[in-house]
């Protein structure tokens, strides 16, 4: 069988639709992008001041005869005029909307600075509520929509060093949970996916032994793929799925 991340055809069908993927330039967010290109969306993947990885993932979408549906879209979504800008100038109504974005600035809780803390939420939480917000006002005249919010073990189980990290993706899944259900009667799903360890940007500075302790802990004893937890992105964006809401998918490897 051919290795997902080699796939170039997708089993879901997201022709004449229309996401929204944050963060979706790299890493995770890239994978969850060419998915979604694959599945036949059009998709606004948005970054923040990565450029090198987005003009990368747009030559990659070049090489694949992607690019025609694929637009790149600057900003922090932290800032909520920065988001209401994005929105306020989209063409067409999303009918998917992906929360990707996420930083990680680790410290001790007892040495953490306010600034830290402050930062990892406004993006990670903040952050998802300013899209979320806006991108449900337009999902709801439509009667139609798909939120997915990536979350974290970490806000289940807490890891050490990461008490900003773990509140922001903690919250995360208790605001997805009261979002879906305001928008429940409106065709609106909201769900989270929760990845294990994958090894991106937001991983590799880990040390190695530390690494190696973490895939130890996992009872695949390996490491996700971000096509893996693409997949599972796909599968809560579709049509299919319209009786999912307010559920934490985990793709952890049986962590």
């Amino acid at each position: 069988m051919m290795p997902l991340r080699y796939a170039r055809r997708s089993m879901v069908d997201l022709s004449q639709q229309t996401a929204v993927v944050t963060g979706g330039t790299r890493g995770i967010g890239a994978a969850i992008t060419l998915a979604m290109l694959r599945a036949g969306a059009r998709v606004m993947a948005t970054y923040h001041t990565n450029h090198d990885a987005a003009r990368e993932l747009m030559q990659r979408c070049e090489e694949d005869g992607l690019a025609p549906r694929l637009s790149l879209h600057t900003f922090d979504v932290a800032d909520v005029e920065a988001v209401g800008l994005f929105f306020r100038e989209l063409e067409v109504i999303p009918q998917i909307l992906v929360n990707n974005s996420g930083v990680r600035q680790d410290a001790l809780l007892g040495m953490m600075p306010v600034a830290t803390w402050e930062r990892v939420l406004a993006v990670n939480l903040s952050g998802a509520f300013n899209m979320c917000k806006l991108a449900v006002r337009a999902m709801m005249s439509a009667r139609y929509g798909r939120i997915v919010n990536i979350t974290s073990p970490s806000g289940r189980i807490g890891l050490a060093g990461q008490s900003n990290y773990a509140a922001s993706k903690a919250g995360l899944v208790a605001l997805t949970r009261s979002l879906a259900r305001e928008v429940a009667q409106r065709g609106i799903t909201v769900n989270c996916v929760s990845p294990g360890f994958v090894l991106t940007d937001l991983t590799r500075d880990l040390p190695s032994d530390r690494l190696e302790q973490l895939r130890c802990e996992i009872p695949m004893q390996r490491f996700g793929e971000p096509e893996e937890i693409a997949a599972a992105v796909l599968f809560l964006a579709s049509k299919e799925t319209a009786y999912i809401s307010g559920a934490v998918l985990e793709v952890t490897g049986g962590l």
